[in-house]
């Protein structure tokens, strides 16, 4: 019968991905399994960043799952703490501590063909076997270090946003930002107030919205808390607008579209109250349609670019020398310590896999498919030749609207397997090329026509495009559409073995 397992499900995470599948799990009545973590503590990006004025950039009514609604968020977009808290209160609520081991880094994983059980190298050198495992891995890995002539010779503090150094104190200090993404957006403005000059290296501009980011009453949460049905429809209705901003422009939207052309406007109409001088408001206008790139939202952004200490620069940057950075046009801007904000390594990455190799049936190696082969996965969830093997994060996953109701669905997607396989008695189950092919032609089709891939988003360098220049963060259909495959796909599109066959 082959070697016994020492657990019967891996789940090789502990942020929202891997805590959402270890309650499906528990939900399904499959309790035999662990969590690893490599960090000290759960919760994944939201354990990690914690920079100033770290927070939500969705509604908090949308970004919790659809099983534990959380009746006492404080406010429409809350901060970093809050939403740890409520991750924290996830792992209590759901008994899943007793499952995690902490501080346990995998390095590579490869596929017992004889005994059909993943065997899993760990950091202190052990290996651990599992009949199934879950990755769940984020979109966002590992922050990236740019690759900027002189970084290494810059003598001041350097500061990554995933990294923050809370002993470091910014007030009276000259700082340099490099980037402009969301990150930035949330920090540049509390930076700002204590720095005796704050400068920001802008490569690309961002669409920014203003943002709604009221208080939540006592006497709502209490409703909430109260008649949970009130929360639903909350949630139902500002997932609603999420999508049709998010993924009817991005996915299903086109240069030009109704849509797009509204937000922009609205965009346009907010900056121009925010930023008297046009010249300096015309830097901070995006060379690239709205949808491009993921939107952020605050209410201080723009306007701290006309306070007397802040500084735009948009020349580009020629090299950091050891007491600060030269910009293309000949300035050296002289700094203390330097934040770079210049976001992460994706999970299709194929160097995350040179790092930490997974290795399946037949000689398989997901870094060498990642790297050789457009990203593709079964409904974001499987690839062939990787048995027992399922994404909560893949290819062609997330909708955009809600990471929660990915998590959802595609933990359903990986549990629907594994039940079927112990239903048959098998203890190999792997997704058909046939199926696999099926699948990714649906979705390629489908982001080829998007407004992702069309001329409007030229020179954008959107993190939406992957390595080989295809849409593939995000899945191009709605949230309903992934949410009803994951109930309807056939279960026939897998095959089934036992040890032995």
């Amino acid at each position: 019968m082959g070697q016994t397992p020492e657990y019967e499900v891996v789940v090789v995470g502990a942020g929202f991905g891997g805590l959402g599948a270890a309650i499906a799990l528990r939900a399904a009545g499959l309790t035999d399994f662990v969590i690893l973590e490599r960090a000290a503590d759960i919760g994944g990006t939201w354990r990690d960043n914690t920079y100033p004025d770290v927070a939500v950039d969705l509604p908090s009514f949308t970004y919790q799952f659809s099983f534990a609604p959380n009746p006492r968020w404080s406010r429409v977009f809350p901060k970093g703490a809050e939403v740890k808290a409520y991750i924290d209160h996830l792992a209590d609520r759901y008994q899943l501590r007793q499952h995690l081991r902490l501080n346990t880094e995998m390095t590579a994983r490869e596929w017992d063909e004889v005994n059909h059980l993943w065997r899993l190298h760990l950091g202190d050198g052990s290996v651990l076997t599992a009949r199934f495992v879950l990755t769940a891995l984020g979109a966002f890995v590992d922050p990236k270090r740019p690759d900027i002539p002189g970084l290494a010779e810059f003598t001041g503090k350097v500061v990554q946003t995933a990294r923050w150094d809370h002993g470091h104190d910014l007030s009276g200090e000259r700082v340099a930002v490099i980037g402009t993404g969301s990150t930035a957006v949330q920090l540049v403005p509390k930076v700002a107030r204590v720095a005796s000059r704050l400068t920001v290296f802008q490569r690309r501009a961002i669409w920014v919205f203003a943002k709604p980011d009221l208080k939540i009453p006592p006497v709502l949460q209490t409703l909430f808390a109260r008649v949970p049905a009130v929360q639903r429809a909350v949630r139902a209705v500002t997932s609603a607008v999420v999508e049709a901003l998010l993924v009817g422009t991005v996915v299903l939207g086109k240069p030009g579209s109704v849509v797009a052309k509204i937000a922009e406007t609205g965009i346009r109409a907010y900056l121009r109250t925010q930023v008297a001088d046009p010249v300096l408001r015309a830097k901070l206008i995006p060379d690239y349609g709205f949808g491009c790139k993921r939107p952020s939202v605050s209410n201080t952004y723009y306007r701290t670019y006309t306070r007397p200490n802040v500084d735009l620069v948009t020349e580009g940057i020629e090299r950091i020398t050891a007491t600060g950075v030269r910009s293309r046009d000949g300035r050296l801007h002289e700094v203390d310590t330097l934040i770079l904000a210049t976001g992460f390594r994706l999970s299709n990455d194929p160097e995350n896999y040179r790092k930490v190799p997974v290795r399946g049936r037949d000689g398989f190696d997901l870094a060498q498919f990642y790297a050789g082969n457009k990203v593709q996965a079964y409904e974001g969830v499987s690839i062939p030749k990787l048995p027992n093997s399922f994404f909560i994060f893949g290819p062609f996953s997330w909708t955009g609207s809600s990471w929660h109701v990915m998590v959802e669905t595609q933990s359903h997607h990986a549990i629907r397997v594994i039940t079927e396989a112990r239903r048959r008695g098998a203890t190999a189950v792997e997704v058909s090329q046939r199926a696999n092919d099926r699948f990714f032609r649906f979705v390629h089709r489908r982001a080829t026509g998007s407004l992702i891939m069309t001329n409007n988003c030229t020179g954008a360098n959107t993190y939406y495009i992957d390595h080989h220049g295809d849409f593939s963060l995000l899945r191009p259909t709605t949230a309903w559409q992934a949410w009803r495959a994951s109930r309807r796909f056939s279960l026939d599109d897998y095959t089934y073995r036992t040890v032995g066959q």
